[in-house]
């Protein structure tokens, strides 16, 4: 029930038609109406950023590097790992194309939410500085039931994509590499992270300063390693990027290809899971910054998306393609979430079949005879006789969107089932049987098979892990503290400690719960921050641009201390 709930509300947010268009035409029309900010003004963010124009007693709570820091603590995480795997799994290469644009655009995106919030930043009842997008949206447009549901969706969104998904994922690497039962890595960690965000954003601050750097440095070498190893992959991998990117992917391997509007769908979803651009988060984080100017907080926000798209999740794209992985089917045990049962038996190796498979997969249809390309989801029963499926097949299994190859069934406590398997509209009806066998992986899993196929072996599996926990880590500190000071709008300071209590339970809760329901719920949160945050900086536009043509024209004749 909550599955179909979920499914129905991404269907109408971040899955539907229009969604990606309007994130990226938003992007387009800043880029376009304030002239390229993302490359006029990409050398002196750095500038900002390094404090060569900064005032040392400004107000505020951090410095512009720790504002970075915790800002791209909150979106270098999961996604980067298991998202951008989890978008190339959808999509195919091409998906990786519109993680690009929307980084490209989502630069100019950052700035301009950014440099409006920080304009109406305020200090809460214990001196702590509190702002984002729920500021302007009251302030500046006057639209206080605007700004209460930004606030609203930012404390639901906190869980969605600051708890939920890092410590599932999280909580997978570890247990993959190391063995690590989910409930002990999620005991010892939720531990840290309460021992962390009780003591406000200037510790968050200081722990995402120190662990920022560390973990990009680690992971880049470790995804040099894999690009090297295998960098004769490298030109086809690049070149298939561009060449499906207004086609869709062609199926290949297990993959069964996807559509032009699946590939642009799932990759901008992916890249605003990524880098957040146009989501409203980065704005909260930036908010703290001591600077005078909100502008300067702009510039400064402008490398966030290019460090964590254009550079990590890049390292990740070209790490699973020119690795092969994408697709080649692993043995796995089979999640309910990403398991159908189609009517008929379906092979690989027919062309035919594989394109009417892709076409369902993708919610699209073929030309040509009905009865030759409908693909119905099995309702009836499936003998099983010591955990092999009997002849006469009557379905086929698909398990992560690839026609699954030895499969097997068995009982709850790991034996051999005999039996029979009763399915209802492709899904299994309550049983105590279990299917695994190969097929294709995704999000975590995925990024790891890949990191094992490079001189270190084994140890690019436990940099992924390790990567990925540092990467959880710190995006769940980031979006703790989104979440309090949206907490802090809607109900003052007081609410803050019970709500980073639950924030601590839900991040210990998620890493027992299964990886696609918990991608489903971020999908869903995304959308409710980022449709509203998108409407209300395009009627700051004015604004916007007033603010910085008056700050670049005071910089250039006086060079000032921002």
């Amino acid at each position: 029930m909550l599955e179909t709930l979920l499914n129905l509300a991404d269907s109408v947010l971040g899955s539907a038609w229009y969604f990606p268009i309007v994130l990226l035409g938003v992007g387009l029309f800043f880029t376009l109406y304030l002239g390229f900010p993302q490359l006029r003004f990409f050398s002196h963010a750095w500038g900002v950023l390094f404090g060569r124009h900064t005032k040392k007693d400004a107000p505020g709570d951090t410095n512009h590097f720790q504002a970075l820091a915790t800002a791209l603590s909150g979106t270098v995480g999961t996604g980067n790992i298991g998202g951008v795997a989890f978008a190339i799994f959808l999509g195919g290469p091409a998906a990786l194309f519109w993680m690009w644009m929307t980084a490209f655009l989502g630069m100019t995106t950052k700035f301009v939410e950014v440099s409006v919030s920080h304009k109406y930043r305020e200090t809460d009842d214990k001196g702590a500085v509190s702002g984002g997008p729920m500021y302007y949206m009251e302030h500046g447009l006057k639209l206080k039931w605007l700004a209460v549901f930004f606030a609203a969706a930012t404390v639901i969104s906190s869980f969605g994509t600051g708890s939920l998904p890092q410590s599932n994922n999280m909580a997978a690497g570890l247990e993959a590499s190391f063995a690590v039962p989910p409930i002990a890595s999620g005991a010892v960690f939720a531990l840290l992270l309460g021992l962390v965000i009780l003591g406000g954003i200037s510790r968050i601050a200081k722990v995402a300063a120190a662990l920022v750097p560390l973990m990009g440095v680690l992971y880049a070498v470790g995804a040099l390693a894999v690009i090297l190893s295998n960098i004769e992959n490298l030109g086809p991998a690049f070149v298939s990027v561009f060449a499906d990117a207004f086609t869709g992917s062609a199926a290949t391997g297990g993959f069964l290809g996807a559509s032009f509007a699946y590939a642009f769908n799932r990759g901008v979803n992916r890249g605003l899971f990524s880098n957040e651009a146009g989501q409203g988060s980065a704005p909260i984080a930036h908010a703290a910054a001591k600077t005078e100017e909100p502008v300067a907080a702009g510039m400064v926000a402008i490398l966030e998306p290019f460090i964590d798209t254009l550079i990590i999740c890049t390292l990740t794209g070209m790490v699973i393609l020119s690795s092969g992985v994408w697709n080649e089917k692993f043995q796995t045990e089979f999640s309910a979430t990403d398991t159908q049962i189609v009517a008929g038996v379906y092979r690989q190796d027919s062309e035919p079949q594989r394109a009417a498979l892709g076409a369902y997969l993708n919610n699209r249809t073929l030309a040509g005879p009905a009865d030759a390309y409908t693909v119905l989801p099995y309702t009836g029963p499936l003998s099983v006789v010591d955990g092999q499926l009997q002849e006469p097949l009557l379905a086929t299994v698909i398990h992560n969107r690839s026609i699954a190859e030895a499969v097997q069934v068995s009982t709850a406590a790991g034996a051999p089932f005999t039996g029979t398997l009763t399915v209802t509209e492709g899904k299994l009806g309550v049983s105590s049987a279990s299917l695994s066998g190969r097929s294709l992986l995704h999000s975590v899993p995925l990024t790891i098979q890949a990191f094992k196929r490079s001189f270190l072996g084994t140890l690019g599996e436990h940099i992924v892990s390790i990567g990925l926990a540092m990467f959880a880590f710190s995006t769940a500190l980031a979006w703790s503290y989104y979440g309090d000071r949206a907490m802090t709008y809607l109900f003052g300071s007081r609410s803050v400690l019970p709500y980073r209590l639950l924030y601590i339970f839900g991040f210990f809760l998620a890493t027992i719960v299964d990886t696609s329901l918990i991608w489903l719920i971020s999908a869903v949160t995304i959308a409710l921050m980022t449709l509203p945050n998108l409407v209300g900086i395009v009627l700051m536009r004015r604004e916007v641009k007033q603010m910085t043509g008056e700050y670049w024209s005071t910089f250039k004749n006086n060079k000032k201390p921002v």
